[in-house]
């Protein structure tokens, strides 16, 4: 029995021996991994980041481009500093910025290379580049950031900066890593994976010093970084540059859509501000600075700001009142002020083109009244409850209450309310037409944003379909064009409603509210006006329009805060860009001139500049 134990525990030993002999000869023989590894320690990987896909308008004008800057990388083990206020003083920052530096690098590793400079140009770099060879421990990285030379569609362009802790921890396919840039806002955000490309890996053979010798084995582990794709934006520089200018020192939002495509051509936020201050190492203070701004130059009005859309809302229910069968192009009301709304003086009574024509509110309150309580059950609330109902499904196919699919994030849906919303406030059958009478003149619960109200004019121009409004015009050598952005959709009024309400809003350009300034010779435009009522403070302007009549090629919204009268500064706003577009020239400069010198802005004016 003892001798068969001695043999069990000689055999034991003896496999054990074996299992680690074949191990030690697979891993010293046949395995080259580790040898790669122990070489590891004379070696650098090096990211090689790929230059982000440029930004171009739709005439090949460059919007964005790439700026080569350099970060400064340490790895906390391989530091050797002999005299720290030297370095500090070579390398431009205090002893107490240095050590806080050194921390937060060893804090996240102390073997792998973390950024200890951030982004210095080319200039700042040379005045550093040939101290590194007394430091150890510190190598630069390559990398761009965005310049923008023309300073100008920055809430559309959107900024780039560095990723967060909470995008590291959701990112799926783990592309970023610590330190990465990625797109923040803006197309930038939205064409982020098409964008950024594919970076690349070297290995780099390096002595005691970091000095670097060559490639490891020839390059034969390097991967090459791939440039993203191009961006060709529908954005026409000129004339968004020019609606810029004219929307200084006012306070809204201009859109203007080719209603064929769906293309944005000019996408006007105001205040805005210089998107190269959004780059390079005072990134931080000054997004700060602009987030604090009175003004809030950051806010994306176009698809942020929400407004009830005043008169222009009359375009709609004239529309939706047809297809209703409660208006027809010869039906008459008067325009009796005792039935509650304001109106301006102007001829009476009015058929449906001259309700349009002169804006009537009385019209349009008759117009809504008879949409929603149409007799179909005795009790009013449950036959005003049927009738909006109706009325809101036809008003929401127009792209009301809902979000387009415009290619930018943060797009809000406006509102719309429902039946439920009323039942909230006033209680199941507990409302009826004169409880929510304000929506008869796009006043009230009902908001929009500015890009819905550059929709809605586009698919007037269109007879009834819309495309939704999109930046892109075409990605890359390839020139695709996502699919959502070559479906039509279309609104829930038959085509033949359409003329009447198209020849209407002629006569308001022609010898109507907007006939003031916005008449074009040569030329047939459609437009209409609003004043929306603003319990703040003065009331907003606001005003629609498309043109050519016949072959319509830009429409365009254009929603100024505290500027009263549609027609007064909303209107030739519009006017301008218009004829810039179309005809590439203004023949009114005195419309110019009075358009420039207006002034909304009552405020601290802090818009950050460059």
């Amino acid at each position: 029995m003892f001798r068969d134990r001695k043999n069990i525990v000689q055999l034991i030993f003896i496999l054990t021996g074996a299992v680690f002999i074949v191990r030690l000869f697979f891993i010293q023989v046949l395995d080259s991994r580790y040898k790669f590894e122990a070489q590891n320690n004379v070696m650098r990987r090096i990211i090689e980041y790929p230059y982000r896909g440029l930004i171009y308008d739709r005439n090949g004008k460059i919007l964005v481009f790439n700026t080569p800057v350099f970060d400064l990388m340490v790895v906390p083990k391989e530091v050797q500093i002999k005299d720290t206020l030297i370095f500090c003083e070579r390398f431009g920052i205090t002893k107490e910025e240095f050590v806080k530096k050194i921390k937060e690098a060893r804090e996240y590793s102390t073997v792998k290379p973390t950024a200890f400079l951030k982004q210095l140009s080319i200039a700042d770099f040379a005045k550093v580049q040939d101290f590194l060879i007394d430091y150890p421990g510190f190598y630069p990285q390559a990398r761009t950031i965005r310049s923008y030379p023309h300073h100008s569609l920055a809430n559309a362009l959107g900024y780039i900066g560095e990723i967060s802790k909470k995008q590291l921890e959701k990112q799926d396919n783990k592309y970023y890593l610590q330190g990465d840039y990625i797109g923040i806002s803006g197309l930038e955000a939205n064409y982020e994976e098409l964008l950024r490309g594919q970076r690349g890996v070297k290995y780099m053979m390096v002595n005691v010093r970091g000095v670097e010798k060559g490639s490891f084995r020839d390059g034969i582990y390097d991967t090459i970084s791939i440039p993203g794709e191009n961006l060709y934006t529908s954005i026409d520089l000129e004339l968004q540059q020019y609606g810029e200018r004219l929307m200084e020192n006012k306070i809204g939002s201009v859109v203007a859509i080719e209603p064929a495509t769906g293309e944005i051509l000019a996408f006007i936020s105001s205040p805005t501000y210089d998107p190269n201050i959004l780059t390079g190492r005072h990134f931080s203070e000054n997004y700060r600075k602009l987030e604090k701004d009175s003004l809030k130059p950051l806010f994306n009005r176009p698809l942020m700001a929400m407004y009830p859309p005043g008169s222009i809302f009359k375009i709609v229910q004239a529309l939706v009142g047809q297809q209703m069968g409660i208006l027809t192009p010869h039906t008459t009301f008067a325009c009796n002020k005792s039935w509650g709304p304001n109106c301006h003086s102007h001829p009476s009574p009015q058929n449906l083109m001259g309700s349009l024509q002169w804006s009537c509110n009385p019209y349009y309150y008759m117009a809504f009244r008879n949409m929603i309580q149409q007799g179909k059950d005795d009790n009013k609330f449950k036959d005003s409850r049927i009738g909006y109902i109706q009325w809101r499904d036809l008003i929401m196919s127009y792209g009301f209450g809902h979000k387009l699919g415009v290619d930018l994030p943060n797009m809000k849906a406006g509102y719309i309310p429902s039946p439920e919303f009323y039942d909230k406030w006033y209680g199941y059958n507990g409302w009826k037409h004169s409880t929510i009478r304000s929506l008869d003149i796009g006043q009230g619960e009902v908001m929009i944003v500015p890009i819905q109200m550059a929709n809605m004019a586009a698919t007037i121009a269109n007879q009834g379909f819309y495309y939704a409004p999109h930046f892109v015009k075409h990605i890359g050598k390839n020139k695709e064009v996502p699919e959502q952005y070559k479906e039509k959709h279309y609104a829930k009024v038959d085509k033949k409603y359409y003329p009447v309400i198209i020849d209407a809003m002629e006569m308001v350009v022609n010898g109507g509210t907007a006939a003031i300034f916005n008449k074009i010779d040569g030329m047939k435009v459609c437009g209409k006006t609003g004043t929306v009522q603003n319990p703040h403070g003065k009331d907003h302007s606001v005003y629609i329009t498309f043109a050519p009549k016949e072959d319509p090629k830009i429409a365009i919204a254009v929603f100024v805060e505290n500027a009263g009268f549609g027609a007064m500064t909303a209107a030739p706003i519009a006017r301008l860009m218009m004829e810039k577009y179309l005809n590439d020239t203004i023949t009114k400069p005195h419309i110019e001139k009075y358009i420039l010198e207006k002034d909304f802005i009552h405020r601290n004016k802090t818009v950050l500049k460059k």
